[in-house]
């Protein structure tokens, strides 16, 4: 099926779409607002493509076959002739709609329109374009190379033909779908780790428990490869504030109301491990 991708964003997400989509032959183009933005995200891929192939499981070709196949671009009209476009951009509703008014008025009609929003309703995103049916959620997950799942998301309006586009499209990057057919705020994987993380964070916050005792009781007692605060700092504290104040906002529910100590810590730039500094220290 590979074909023609358009990522934009190139920053942690989208350079892991990109790279992954690439390596399955796919011809992308990666888009941000500026070249230093775009280097980055392509120094990214370089880097994270060598790690593989440093540990056998590319080869050098295969390397530079990848990166031949991605094109960094400023310009959002090279969305026009793309199969799919993966929305990669910050979790902010308002930036949103002002990509999908863009990629609305700029790709073909065949274009299926995705978004790796994480917390965000499809419905709220399509509802800034004329074609909501071609509108669907691939959330992917973080570090896109190394995780297996995507979870694909319909919104209201979302059609049959683009969801199943959208299963191809993550199917054929190595990815293993599930369906969230009810577009509810969070959808199933970030609705959980929220009210997981905002209760392990109020937790720590009041003095029951250190950070490194409730990750240790979590890894220990229920299997997981990571504590969920330093799935936080993986991610991003940010990131996961915003998701809490999304989920919250659309549903009014207690249990996702960010703690303070997460409003403290994104305010004081203790944003995780990009940061160098969220739960534990990376410096």
């Amino acid at each position: 099926m590979a074909g023609t991708l358009t990522v934009v964003g190139a920053g942690l997400m989208g350079s892991g779409i990109a790279q992954v989509a690439a390596q399955a032959g796919w011809q992308v183009t990666l888009r941000d607002l500026d070249d230093a933005s775009v280097r980055r995200g392509v120094d990214g891929i370089r880097g994270s493509l060598e790690k593989f192939a440093a540990k056998g499981k590319l080869s050098a070709e295969d390397v530079e076959a990848a990166l031949g196949r991605i094109t960094a671009t400023t310009d959002l009209d090279a969305a026009a002739d793309a199969d799919i476009v993966v929305e990669a951009v910050f979790e902010q509703i308002e930036i949103k709609h002002e990509v999908f008014r863009e990629l609305d008025r700029i790709c073909a009609d065949r274009a299926v329109l995705a978004t790796n929003t994480s917390a965000i309703p499809i419905t709220t995103i399509a509802a800034a374009t004329q074609r909501p049916e071609s509108v669907v959620g691939t959330h992917f997950f973080s570090p896109v190379p190394m995780m297996k799942l995507c979870e694909l998301v319909r919104g209201l309006k979302t059609s049959d033909a683009t969801l199943a586009a959208a299963r191809d499209f993550a199917e054929e990057v190595g990815k293993t779908c599930v369906v969230v057919n009810r577009d509810v705020a969070g959808f199933v994987t970030t609705r959980l780790i929220s009210a997981f993380v905002v209760e392990a964070v109020k937790l720590v916050e009041s003095g029951v428990i250190s950070a490194e005792d409730l990750d240790k009781a979590c890894q220990l007692g229920f299997g997981h490869a990571m504590g969920p605060l330093a799935t936080t700092d993986l991610t991003g504290v940010d990131v996961l504030l915003n998701a809490s104040r999304n989920i919250y906002t659309d549903t009014a529910d207690e249990k996702f109301f960010p703690p303070e100590l997460l409003q403290r810590m994104v305010a004081a730039g203790d944003l995780g491990r990009k940061a160098g500094r969220g739960f534990y220290s990376y410096e």
